[in-house]
């Protein structure tokens, strides 16, 4: 999938966010497949992987899209922006049965010509199980939710999983002008996605074998950012585990490795930041309560500046809900030894026994 035209210097930038992606992905699967057979095997972390993209003679930025009727970008509430949950369209297009799990892949649609693809997986012998969601960093896909090893682990202990990718990526980019991609068009980005997140819940609500009232949400990168914009607007989501959120928009857009360098000024013009003032997480960070959110940052990640994390350090309701880790093997250490954060929030604790009057 072509994403954006990039000069030499953003492409080179991108090889590296996609290798960093696909080795991080890779490592993390082989500890998923040795732990296999172990019941005291924990969780780890996966990014995905990620959508070639394309290489340019020159990168060349364009006015982000118009809001199409019937839909206001920079209100986070799906329902106020102008959606109507009572128009989500949806179609199972393949169903797998495996021994612990079923898998399935769903394309649900509320916006014109802009279908999701979902994957949807359950685990055996539970009732309407609690579900995470996961949201990956641009430009990462799904394609790991095609793995058994990986359904396996995220359905175990009796969770449901769903994959989906943001707005302008992996499937959901076409019918687009080269030169608009997912930082270009951020405010589009970013709003949309925030309002998918939402129509999700209310599709896996009406589907019934879910239960929506007990959801945590796992991002990374730019998904870390919508999670929190989605979490901010919809109290269903209980519990956000981000990973490198992107955020502080001046900053981010002036810093980090995943603009090219020829389209920044343009990102740094006071039009462009007005348009996503609104929908910048920091905003809505402290708001949250301290137990409701987790924020994990790798130091060396240049595509989340410093300056970046330093700000959600300082922004996080509770400074014990913030992990650093100094780079992304020590952060995959941490992923295969300890358990794992939102399945333990979403886990029903045990009722006391009461005890027999004597």
């Amino acid at each position: 999938m072509k994403i954006g035209a990039f000069n030499e210097t953003a492409a080179e930038n991108m090889k590296r966010i996609v290798a960093r992606a696909s080795l991080l992905f890779m490592m993390i699967y082989a500890n998923v497949c040795l732990a296999q057979n172990s019941q005291e095997t924990n969780n780890t972390l996966m990014t995905g992987s990620a959508s070639p993209h394309s290489q340019g003679d020159a990168a060349s930025t364009s006015p982000q899209a118009v809001e199409p009727a019937g839909e206001k970008w920079t209100e986070l509430n799906a329902v106020r922006s102008g959606l109507d949950p009572s128009r989500i369209e949806s179609a199972v297009l393949a169903k797998w049965d495996f021994p612990d799990y079923t898998s399935e892949l769903v394309r649900v649609e509320w916006r014109a010509n802009d279908p999701i693809e979902l994957y949807v997986v359950r685990p055996h012998g539970v009732v309407k199980p609690p579900v995470i969601l996961y949201l990956y960093n641009f430009p990462a896909d799904t394609d790991h939710f095609r793995e058994r090893a990986w359904c396996e682990f995220v359905s175990r202990n009796g969770f449901a999983a769903v994959g989906f990718v943001s707005a302008l990526t992996g499937q959901r980019y076409h019918t687009r002008p080269m030169r608009e991609w997912f930082v270009s068009e951020l405010q589009e980005a970013l709003g949309t996605s925030t309002h998918d997140v939402q129509m999700i819940l209310d599709y896996l609500a009406s589907r019934g074998d879910i239960d929506a009232s007990k959801v945590g949400m796992l991002g990374e990168g730019s998904g870390g950012a919508i999670a929190i914009l989605a979490a901010a607007a919809d109290p269903r989501i209980g519990f956000v585990d981000a990973i490198n959120p992107w955020g502080d928009w001046p900053d981010w857009l002036k810093q980090s490795s995943v603009v090219p360098d020829k389209e920044r000024p343009a990102y740094l013009e006071p039009e462009f930041l007005q348009k996503v003032a609104m929908l910048d997480p920091l905003k809505y960070l402290p708001h949250f309560s301290p137990e409701r959110i987790r924020i994990e940052e790798v130091t060396s990640d240049p595509m989340t500046p410093s300056g970046v994390q330093a700000k959600y350090t300082a922004s996080a309701p509770s400074p014990g809900r913030v992990v650093r880790y100094p780079d992304v093997h020590a952060q995959i250490q941490a992923w295969t030894t300890q358990y794992w954060w939102l399945k333990e929030q979403l886990q029903p604790h045990p009722t006391p026994a009461i005890p027999k009057d004597r």
